[in-house]
């Protein structure tokens, strides 16, 4: 059921309802669109439940509201994440949120479920800077967003639970959608999958996994995290955690802690990082404890692997990075302007493809000081080469790929931080003064930031609905590319150097390097 509204603006008119396969919803009107916040998609993961594979939630009765978003899942401190989180009360981490411009069953719109990024250590639905509202009103999509478990609870190697709770968390998320979204308007045979970071390696992983297969037809990765741990790094970083609080790294020692208790000794961990380097091996000089693991079951191989064997073969694929991705990075480690010759060598040598990773960078930027080849070879590693190689295993298959870069440079700190990692966010979503991106765009955002936001959200909007967001699928030999910038421009993939230095590189999994 939907009610009937004669002035959806109108917020003492009648609140939308509908009627899930769980249970009846209210929600609420807010500039035209009926949201509902905190809906259930799964059981709490606490108790008997605790480090287990979701659980679909049970039907209710009556009507439940949903007009506020359920609380986080339990997450380190990167970010003042966990600061964000504390005041939240209950254990309904994993739940999906709703925007819908028309609420009505047989509205048959397009639907963007949105993973957000966070490394796989923070993340949550409720920020300002995800409100699906805009996106939704003038895209006339559908906007899904959800929680999904991160940390330890997420993504840890414990002995006795499955590997990659957070992925099986989305694949829940996506089986609700598929299952409800018809009700608020949706359409579920056009579902199209988006995440940024952690959440575009997420949007990768999912196209790797056949528990996956068939709960969406089109994905959009942006700035794709290239980490893929094998079961004994995972293992052996997991036990390290476990060892923080005393304990070994299994359901039965690790069920009882306390949730930010477990997140803590996340954090320990992933502060002495560096100590592990001989073991752990480049994530550890990246501090990243948690990333999806290729255990042969959920997530069978590499999603480079995947698609160049075909599995994203009849998947719409559009997906592009920023031009500065590690900039925002460095400034956050304190040493923009501050990189050292000898820190630009350690990160050559650790993160540049090869045996002679770093001779090929210094070659290929032959002007390029200390601290951009400290930034290049980072960008490339962790996500610009990535993005690219998704894109290339995809047409390698026979699939179709779409390629963007932003190259726009965030007015935010006076244009420093550059076209940087998370810029792509605020202007996907069109949410360019609230949350975080406001460091980035600005506390007024510019009538050119407005239009690009516009263009990225056309672009966005029309890939979901038709899979064409506006210009010529990526090739092996014209390498076309949207540029957004000021003005946009479809050009050659303009990171040739880069291209060009990990051609023949295949990003592995990730293994423990010594015991």
């Amino acid at each position: 059921m939907t009610a009937a509204v004669s002035d959806p603006s109108d917020p003492s008119g009648p609140r939308p309802e509908i009627d899930a396969v769980t249970g009846a919803l209210h929600g609420v009107w807010e500039a035209g669109v009926a949201v509902f916040r905190g809906i259930p998609f799964a059981e709490p993961p606490v108790g008997t439940l605790r480090f287990a594979a979701p659980r679909p939630a049970r039907r209710w009765d009556g009507v439940r509201a949903a007009v506020s978003y359920g609380p986080p899942p339990p997450q380190g401190g990167a970010l003042g994440m966990a600061a964000l989180s504390r005041g939240a009360t209950g254990d309904d981490w994993l739940t999906v949120n709703v925007w819908s411009p028309d609420p009505g069953r047989g509205a048959g719109l397009p639907v963007m479920v949105w993973i957000q990024g966070g490394a796989y250590t923070v993340g949550m639905s409720a920020l300002p800077e995800y409100d699906g509202g805009r996106l939704a009103r003038e895209g006339g999509v559908v906007v899904v967003t959800f929680n999904y478990r991160v940390g330890l609870e997420g993504f840890g190697q414990i002995e006795g639970a499955p590997a990659n709770r957070g992925l099986l968390d989305q694949v829940a998320a996506l089986e609700w959608v598929r299952d409800n979204i018809r009700a608020f308007g949706g359409d579920p045979d056009r579902v199209t999958v988006f995440g940024q970071s952690a959440g575009a390696g997420s949007v990768a992983a999912l196209l790797a996994m056949p528990r996956a297969a068939g709960l969406f037809g089109r994905a959009v990765a942006q700035s794709v995290q290239g980490t893929f741990f094998s079961p004994d790094l995972a293992a052996d970083i997991a036990a390290s955690c476990a060892a923080e609080l005393g304990l070994r790294p299994t359901v039965a020692d690790l069920s009882a802690v306390a949730p930010p208790r477990l997140s803590a000794a996340g954090d320990a961990v992933g502060a002495k990082m560096t100590q592990w380097a001989e073991r752990w091996g480049p994530v550890a000089h990246r501090t990243i404890p948690f990333s999806p693991v290729v255990d042969g079951d959920a997530l069978p191989v590499t999603p480079w692997q995947a698609l160049a064997d075909g599995a994203g073969r009849d998947i719409g694929l559009l997906v592009g990075h920023t031009r500065d991705e590690q900039r925002l990075l460095t400034a956050l480690d304190g040493l923009l302007g501050q990189v050292t010759q000898e820190q630009a060598a350690t990160a050559l040598d650790v993160f540049g493809p090869g045996q002679d990773g770093a001779r090929r960078y210094r070659d290929g930027f032959p002007a390029a000081g200390s601290e951009e080849l400290h930034e290049l070879v980072q960008s490339d590693w962790v996500f610009r080469m990535p993005s690219l190689h998704l894109a290339q295993a995809q047409t390698a298959s026979g699939g179709r790929a779409h390629v963007y870069e932003l190259t726009w440079t965030a007015p935010g700190m006076g244009g420093a931080l550059g076209a940087c990692h998370g810029l792509d966010v605020p202007l996907v979503f069109g949410n360019l003064d609230r949350g975080q991106p406001a460091m980035l765009i600005g506390e007024a955002p510019s009538p050119e930031a407005e239009a690009l936001s516009a263009r990225m959200r056309a672009a966005w909007t029309a890939f979901a609905a038709h899979g064409d967001p506006g210009w010529a699928p990526y090739d092996t030999e014209r390498r076309l590319v949207q540029l957004f910038d000021t003005q946009p421009a479809v050009s050659a993939y303009p990171e040739e150097a880069s291209r060009l230095i990990w051609q023949d590189h295949t990003f592995p999994v990730l293994p423990l390097i010594g015991r």
